[in-house]
């Protein structure tokens, strides 16, 4: 039990929770850090709290002041609350594709939202290029850049990945996460292999990012789409260049549906798809190096959050997606023989 002063002075210490039904159906220990119990519901707010302390002791944002971010939603949602907590305002630019909640809580906490039209990453209307003229065309105005920002990381190095060589007693044998900036596989990787190199970790891609296939062949090549927010990146940033990855696996959309419904249904949690995905990439990795494997991975928002997208069943439809759950075991046993779709280091 904690006591605080302002909602940002809880921002860390989540609580890792047992999977009981992948765990005893794999033999593994397989453990979710609730990143979800952060004040705003994320992950995220990590590295917006380290972001912005770390550019005050530098001078470079001072109070009365306004950051802004490029962002899918859960940063723009942590570094709202981290800036109100501050004394700073917050602009954040969003593409107008993203969940409906995500919108609502940027709102809710007292930033400023700007929405525009998705497009590729090379086109100067992208939502991470339209933040950066924004916060170059204002003296008081100052970009987080979270995707370059390597405090980004270091929230993760100097806080996340200590919590679990903690909370684990040092006994942790595979760490699993999906990537979006990489700050979260990068930071945590930087520290729990410090301690112990012999710790596996593993990347879990979804369709419609280039990780697994720049993993692969130096290049980023993606093939189709996912219903993911802010996980896959088809560039190579700062924070990801220092992430120490083992291994890979692309997983379909399909596969985190199935994941979600099963702990839904048998475990209690409500994931969204982020989540499911990082618990799916778990169990590959389970199948392929268990039973007696500890093996640790993110919730990392609030699965109401992916409300209107992984729990709707038209959207799933609109995607040529089912609602229909595979059952895990099969997802298992389908797992069991996709070693060689798996890519090693």
């Amino acid at each position: 039990m904690r006591n605080a002063r302002r909602a940002i002075d809880l921002i860390g210490q989540t609580d890792l929770l047992r999977v009981n039904s992948l765990s005893e159906l794999t033999g593994c220990e397989i453990l979710i850090k609730l990143e979800s119990q952060n004040p705003g519901g994320s992950i995220k707010d990590r590295a917006a709290l380290q972001m912005i302390t770390d550019a005050m002791a530098r001078g470079e944002l001072r109070p009365g002041m306004t950051v802004v971010e490029g962002t899918a939603g859960n940063t723009g949602i942590g570094l709202a609350i981290v800036a109100r907590g501050f004394g700073l305002d917050m602009l954040a630019v969003m593409p107008n594709d993203q969940s409906p909640e995500k919108e609502r809580m940027i709102a809710l906490h007292g930033a400023q939202l700007k929405t525009v039209n998705p497009v590729p990453f090379r086109d100067e209307n992208h939502f991470y290029h339209t933040a950066r003229r924004l916060a170059e065309s204002r003296a008081d105005y100052w970009w987080a850049n979270q995707f370059e920002n390597t405090s980004n990381l270091r929230a993760h190095y100097l806080h996340t990945g200590p919590e679990i060589w903690q909370q684990t007693d040092g006994n942790i044998d595979i760490l699993v996460s999906v990537a979006g900036t990489g700050g979260t596989i990068a930071g945590n990787s930087m520290f729990l292999k410090e301690q112990n190199p012999e710790i596996q970790v593993w990347l879990t891609d979804p369709n419609g990012s280039g990780i697994f296939s720049y993993l692969k062949t130096g290049e980023y090549i993606a093939d189709g789409s996912s219903m993911t927010e802010g996980i896959g990146i088809m560039r190579l940033v700062e924070n990801f260049k220092q992430a120490r990855i083992d291994a890979a696996v692309n997983l379909p959309d399909q596969d985190l549906i199935s994941m979600s419904r099963h702990v839904r249904e048998h475990d209690g949690i409500v994931l969204g798809s982020s989540s499911a995905l990082n618990l799916a990439g778990a169990l590959q990795a389970a199948a392929l190096h268990g039973p007696g494997k500890t093996i640790v991975t993110f919730a990392c928002d609030l699965g109401e959050r992916s409300a209107s997208k992984l729990y709707n069943p038209d959207y799933l439809r609109s995607r040529g997606l089912s609602d229909q759950a595979e059952p895990v075991t099969e997802l298992l046993a389908r797992y069991y023989q996709a070693g060689d779709k798996v890519w090693y280091r």
